[in-house]
């Protein structure tokens, strides 16, 4: 099993994350490794980034970003479920859920076998 990694100080979380990131850990890595930028500069990006992808899932629009994945919205029909402490029926409400799927290069450097 591996440790997990040290979370700096000024983030205050519970251990059992992992190795998990969060979105102010994702701008203090790009920060740091772009030290000409400024990290207001780099939360605003990585913000505004964000921010479009949702505008645009909202919309019901497609986001492909090449080698990274796809985001979409796919549609849940109104459907008929079981209360699992009573067992009786109940209506569950259409609803849209993101999704994304992941990109061929990515799948490629997650899977790789070093060796």
């Amino acid at each position: 099993m591996r440790a997990a990694k040290p979370v700096s100080a000024s983030v205050n979380r519970p251990a059992a994350i992992g190795n998990s990131m969060i979105k102010s850990e994702l701008v203090q890595r790009v920060a740091a490794q772009n030290p000409h930028l400024y990290q207001r500069d780099v939360e605003n990006i990585v913000g505004a980034i964000l921010n479009e992808i949702i505008a645009a899932l909202a919309r019901g629009d497609r986001v492909e970003l090449r080698g990274f994945g796809a985001f979409s919205v796919k549609n849940r029909p109104a459907r008929t479920g079981r209360n699992p402490r009573t067992g009786a029926h109940v209506a569950v409400n259409e609803k849209h859920v993101p999704f994304f799927k992941t990109g061929k290069e990515m799948r490629e450097r997650l899977n790789r076998v070093d060796g």
